[in-house]
C-alpha cells in the first residue's frame, strides 16, 4: 500500500468519463452520483474546465456532490501535478467510495485514466473502464468538423456510451451504433440519455463497476482488458492544439445592486446567447463545441447552453447557493475558431446586451492566462504551482 493510502485515503473506485464538448458528461456524472449514492456510496467529482472559469462543478455542487474544480488547462497535458495533488487531498479529507472525474471536452481521456494508474494509490484501488460519451444526435457534424480528434476519444474508450438518443429518428439509431462500433470493435457500446435512468442506464451503471450489482460474465469489462491506443509519441501532445477549438472563458461581477428578478435573467442570457451564436456563425458557419452562460442573480441561477450551429439555448434553472452574490460566467469552445476571434464575439456580445438592459458589470480578475500556460506548462514548474496553490480544501458530505 501507498503512503497516501495509509494516510487515511479510502477510494475504491474511479472513473473517467470522457467526451467532446456538449456530449452530456456533466448530466451522466450526476446521474451516475445519484445512482451510487442511493447505492450507499460516497462520491466525489473532479471536474476539469478550459479556461480560468469553471461552470460545470458550480453546477454539479448543487445536486449535493462534493466537488474538485481544476481549471486553466487540460488536465492530461498540463495539470497533472494539480490532479495528483486534487486526489491525494480528496483520499485524505473526503475518503470517498467513488471518485468520478469529468476532463474538458477537448482532452484525451485516456491519458487522464493512465496518469492516474501511474499514481499508484493503492492495491485496493480500481480504475473501471474508461468510458467516452459520444453525442449521437450530432455524430456526422462531429466527424466533419474534428473527426481527427473525435476518433481519437473514440478508439480508446473502453466502454462507449451513445448519449442523448432520446433526440436521434429512432430508425437511425441502430446504423448509429454499428457505426459506432466499428471505429472501436472492442469497445462495449451502450445507449444514453439523459432523461433516462431506467434500465438501459442501470447496464451501463453496471459494466463501469460490475461489483455494484453482480451481471454475467460475459457483458463485464474489466480494466486489465487489452486497449487501442495511440502512440507513445502521441500521448505527450497537447490535446487542445490537437482538437482545432478555439476557447475563451470570462467571469464578471454585476455592480447593479437592483434585483435582478429570475424572468429578466432568463430572457437577458436567451438574448445574450442568440447574440454570440450570430456572431460565431459568422467564424464558422458549421460550428461544433459548447458555449455556456451561468447568470445567478443570488437566489436561482439561469444556465443556458448551445452545442452545434443549428441548436437553439437550452435553459436549465438551478437554485443558488447559499449566500451567492450576483454572478455572470460564460465558457466558450468553439470548433475551428481562433481564440482572439472569439473572445471578440464573446466580449462584445456581453458589453452591447448588458448596457442594453441597463446593467452594470465588471469582468473578475484572474491572473492566469490559460493560453500562455499552455505553452508554456511543460516547461516551467512555476505554472503547474500556481495551478495547485488554487486547489483548496474540501469538506466531505454523506449522501
Amino acid at each position: 500500500m501507498t503512503e497516501e493510502a495509509e494516510n487515511g485515503g479510502k477510494i475504491v473506485d474511479v472513473i473517467v468519463v470522457g467526451g467532446f464538448l456538449g456530449s452530456g458528461k456533466t448530466t451522466t456524472i450526476i446521474n451516475m452520483g445519484k445512482y451510487l449514492a442511493e447505492k450507499g456510496k460516497k462520491v466525489a467529482i473532479i471536474v476539469n474546465e478550459i479556461g480560468e472559469i469553471g461552470i460545470d462543478g458550480d453546477v454539479i455542487k448543487r445536486f449535493g456532490f462534493d466537488t474538485k474544480e481544476i481549471t486553466s488547462g487540460c488536465i492530461c497535458c498540463s495539470l497533472k501535478v494539480g490532479l495528483r495533488t486534487t486526489i491525494t487531498l480528496l483520499a485524505k479529507e473526503y475518503k470517498p467510495d467513488v471518485l468520478m472525474i469529468e476532463p474538458t471536452g477537448i482532452a484525451f481521456p485516456h491519458i487522464i485514466r493512465n496518469e492516474v494508474e501511474l499514481m499508484n494509490l493503492g492495491e485496493e484501488v480500481k480504475i473501471a473502464p474508461l468510458v467516452t460519451l459520444i453525442d449521437g444526435s450530432r455524430f456526422k457534424h462531429l466527424m466533419k468538423e474534428v473527426k481527427e480528434f473525435a476518433m481519437r476519444q473514440i478508439i480508446d474508450a473502453e466502454i462507449l456510451g451513445i448519449n442523448k438518443v432520446d433526440l436521434i429518428e429512432p430508425i437511425r439509431i441502430p446504423i448509429l451504433e454499428a457505426s459506432v462500433q466499428q471505429l472501436n470493435p472492442k469497445a462495449k457500446v451502450v445507449l444514453l440519455s439523459g432523461k433516462d435512468t431506467g434500465e438501459k442506464f442501470e447496464n451501463f451503471m453496471q459494466l463501469i463497476l460490475p461489483d455494484v450489482k453482480e451481471i454475467p460474465e460475459k457483458t463485464k469489462v474489466t480494466a486489465t482488458e487489452k486497449r487501442s491506443g495511440i502512440s507513445e509519441s502521441q500521448e505527450t501532445e497537447d490535446s487542445i492544439k490537437a482538437s482545432g477549438v478555439g476557447s475563451y472563458a470570462a467571469e464578471f461581477a454585476i455592480k447593479d445592486e437592483k434585483s435582478l428578478s429570475t424572468e429578466i435573467a432568463r430572457e437577458l442570457t436567451t438574448e445574450l446567447m442568440n447574440t454570440i451564436k450570430i456572431r460565431v456563425l459568422k467564424l464558422n458557419p458549421e460550428f461544433v463545441g459548447h458555449i455556456k452562460l451561468f447568470l445567478d442573480n443570488g437566489m436561482e441561477t439561469v444556465k443556458q447552453s448551445i452545442t452545434i450551429y443549428y441548436e437553439e439555448p437550452q435553459e436549465d434553472i438551478i437554485k443558488s447557493k447559499e449566500g451567492a452574490v450576483p454572478t455572470f460566467k460564460i465558457l466558450s469552445a468553439v470548433s475551428n475558431v481562433e481564440r482572439e476571434a472569439l473572445k471578440d464575439a464573446v466580449n462584445s456580445s456581453v458589453q452591447e446586451i448588458f448596457e442594453k438592459r441597463g446593467i452594470g458589470l465588471h469582468k473578475a480578475s484572474h491572473g492566469h492566462n490559460h493560453e500562455d500556460s499552455h505553452k508554456h506548462e511543460h516547461d516551467h514548474h512555476e505554472k503547474k504551482q500556481e495551478n495547485i496553490q488554487r486547489i483548496v480544501s474540501i469538506k466531505g458530505r454523506k449522501e
